[in-house]
């Protein structure tokens, strides 16, 4: 340990860890502590403020900074006691931000279903992981859901932890996951969240505006690596990373569509209600189980090559 610097030492490990065993979902998670901490919070505030609007804004305040907070004081305790005990807290602190293992082995159950011929256990699969009607979607319609899924959550699930990981340690990767979570749980655009979730939001495409323009960077440099087209990631990047209602999701999905050769986007159901949405790519390629091993392998090679190329940095620099 003395030879290598501490906070190399805990991104290699997290990233190892997750990459060999995933979400260690048998321990204590502090994510699912932030998500319990978000429902006492909304509930009392729903109770306590009659601006929604304010109300949101210090649901993400409190949320955030409780979370930053217990894991500084949980770290410095965890030092107190030993190097090594710091050491092993910072690295499940970390481990748990990360979710590249998770969304792979997720988004393999619909492709597995699809291989073994059940489209209905396809939609069932697909229906866990992204947040449309999935019923009543033929094959290549599943197959875009779960590339689209792969190829976002790998700027939000993936290259935007580690960032924050790299950038300001386990607490600040670990108030990410405090944004995002916050995202998920409050930041719909229906009317029991339109105003309470606006700040959480807002604050989401804040905080995911940097990570999901390098993770559209990283998806073009690994393309070759990944044996598809760089071009094609860079040209529909740049073309189409606009034709989506997220300032930032369309990005990562904008650069794997080009590299992949396929068209993403178009029309999805809501809670009974189509919405039309643009298209992102050319359709050169069909929307097959090709398409969705290929994002898989922009994904992994995506954070490879930031870890790689932080390393560098960080030695060089040293």
């Amino acid at each position: 340990m003395e030879y290598v610097p501490k906070d190399i030492a805990i991104v290699v490990a997290a990233v190892v860890l997750d990459l060999v065993l995933g979400d260690p979902r048998a321990l204590p998670h502090p994510v699912v502590a932030i998500g319990r901490l978000i429902s006492l919070l909304e509930g009392v505030l729903r109770r306590l403020c009659v601006n929604l609007r304010l109300a949101g804004v210090i649901l993400l305040v409190t949320t955030v900074g409780i979370t930053y907070a217990v894991a500084a004081v949980v770290l410095k305790a965890a030092y107190a006691v030993s190097t090594e005990a710091g050491f092993v807290v910072s690295v499940y602190i970390a481990w748990v931000c990360l979710a590249a293992r998770s969304l792979h082995l997720e988004s393999a159950k619909v492709v597995k279903a699809l291989r073994g011929g059940d489209l209905p256990a396809a939609r069932t699969a697909l229906s866990y992981i992204v947040g449309r009607e999935t019923a009543q979607l033929d094959e290549p319609e599943v197959v875009r859901g779960a590339v689209e899924t792969v190829a976002e959550n790998t700027g939000d699930g993936v290259i935007a932890p580690l960032f924050y990981l790299m950038i300001g340690g386990p607490p600040l990767a670990i108030a990410y996951k405090a944004v995002n979570t916050l995202d998920s749980m409050v930041g719909y655009k229906n009317d029991r969240y339109l105003e309470l979730g606006w700040a959480s939001a807002r604050f989401d495409d804040l905080a995911n505006f940097i990570p999901a323009r390098l993770t559209a960077l990283l998806m073009v440099l690994a393309s070759p690596i990944c044996a598809l087209s760089a071009g094609g990631a860079w040209r529909i990047m740049r073309r189409d990373c606009r034709n989506h209602s997220s300032p930032n999701s369309g990005f990562p999905e904008a650069a794997a569509a080009g590299a992949l050769g396929v068209r993403l986007g178009g029309a999805n159901r809501y809670f009974g209600k189509l919405v039309e949405k643009p298209t992102i790519g050319d359709a050169t390629l069909p929307l097959s189980v090709d398409a969705y091993q290929g994002v898989v392998r922009l994904m992994y090679c995506s954070e490879i090559l930031l870890v790689v190329g932080w390393l560098a940095a960080r030695l060089a620099l040293k």
